[in-house]
C-alpha cells in the first residue's frame, strides 16, 4: 500500500509536467521532487526506485538518471537526470564529458515498447525535450513516446534532403518551421545538446529558446540512424518551441511480429 501511494503522488506530480494554461500555476519543482526525494532515496535505501521504473547511478547522481511515467498517455515516459539540471539551457548539459541523456533516453524506449505490446517500427519512436519557455517545470525532462502519425510521413518524404548538416527542413511539422540533420548509427552516440550548440549559428548562447527533437531512421546512408530536429522559440510567431508537439501521447502503431516482418 506504501508503493500504491508513493506511485499516486507521483504520477500526481508528474501531471503537472505539461505545459497548458491548467498548470500555469503548478509547483515547476514537483517532478525534482520525485526524482530525488523518492526514486533516489528509494534507490539507495531499498534498492528499489519506485515510483520511478529504474534508476541508473552507475557514474553517482551527478550523471545519474531516473525513468519514470508519465501522467499523460499509456506509453509516455519521461528521463530526467538524478543531478539538478533545469532544463535544455544548463551548461552542465555542454560541459566535457557530460551525459549523454538522448542515449540514454532512446535505451528507455523499451518502456514504451513494454507497454505498446512489442517492439515498435524504429521511425515511429521519438524523444522531445521542450525549450524553457515552453516547459513548465525546473528539472530537465525528455519525453519518450511515438511520433505523430503526420510527422513521420512528412520525414519519410523530405528524407533525401536531410544531411549531416543542419539545414531547414522543406516542410512544416504542426505548422512549425524545423532545421533537420540525419545522424548515422544504431544507438545514439551523438549527444544532440552539443550537435546543435555546435551546429546551429547562435545557438550555444541562447540554447533556452531551443527544441530538440530525435525521431528514429530506418535509412540514414544505407543503415539505421536518427533524424535530430530542432527549433527556436519565435513569440511574434506565435511559437513557443515546444518539441513535445512533435509527439503522439495517444497512439503508437501495432508493434512488429516476432518473426521480424513490418506489421501492416
Amino acid at each position: 500500500m506504501a508503493v500504491l501511494g508513493k506511485m499516486s503522488a507521483a504520477l500526481a506530480a508528474v501531471a503537472v509536467a505539461i505545459p497548458t494554461a491548467v498548470t500555469a500555476h503548478a509547483d515547476p519543482n514537483a517532478l525534482w521532487t520525485v526524482v530525488h526525494d523518492q526514486c533516489v532515496a528509494d534507490e539507495l535505501a531499498h534498492r528499489d526506485p519506485a515510483p520511478c521504473a529504474q534508476i541508473d547511478l552507475q557514474g553517482g547522481e551527478r550523471d545519474g538518471y531516473a525513468v519514470m511515467k508519465d501522467f499523460i498517455g499509456d506509453r509516455q515516459y519521461l528521463l530526467l537526470p538524478t543531478a539538478r539540471i533545469a532544463g535544455i539551457e544548463s551548461p552542465e548539459l555542454l560541459e566535457p564529458g557530460a551525459p549523454n541523456y538522448f542515449a540514454a533516453a532512446w535505451l528507455a524506449r523499451a518502456f514504451v515498447e513494454q507497454r505498446a505490446g512489442g517492439t515498435l517500427p524504429r521511425d515511429w519512436v521519438s524523444l522531445a525535450i521542450n525549450s524553457a519557455v515552453s516547459r513548465s517545470q525546473n528539472q530537465l525532462h525528455i519525453h519518450i513516446d511515438c511520433v505523430r502519425a503526420d510527422v513521420r510521413e512528412a520525414l519519410r518524404t523530405a528524407a533525401g534532403s536531410i544531411g549531416p548538416r543542419w539545414e531547414p527542413l522543406p516542410v512544416p511539422l504542426v505548422g512549425h518551421t524545423y532545421w533537420a540533420m540525419a545522424v548515422p548509427g544504431t544507438e545514439l552516440t551523438a549527444n544532440p545538446f552539443t550537435l546543435m550548440a555546435d551546429g546551429l549559428p547562435g545557438a550555444r548562447t541562447e540554447m533556452g529558446s531551443y527544441t530538440l527533437v530525435v525521431v528514429g531512421a530506418d535509412n540514414v546512408g544505407g543503415s539505421p540512424g536518427f533524424v535530430v530536429l530542432a527549433d527556436r522559440a519565435d513569440a511574434q510567431a506565435g511559437d513557443i518551441a515546444g518539441g513535445e508537439e512533435l509527439q503522439d501521447h495517444d497512439y503508437c502503431p501495432s508493434p512488429i511480429p516476432a518473426s521480424g516482418a513490418t506489421a501492416k
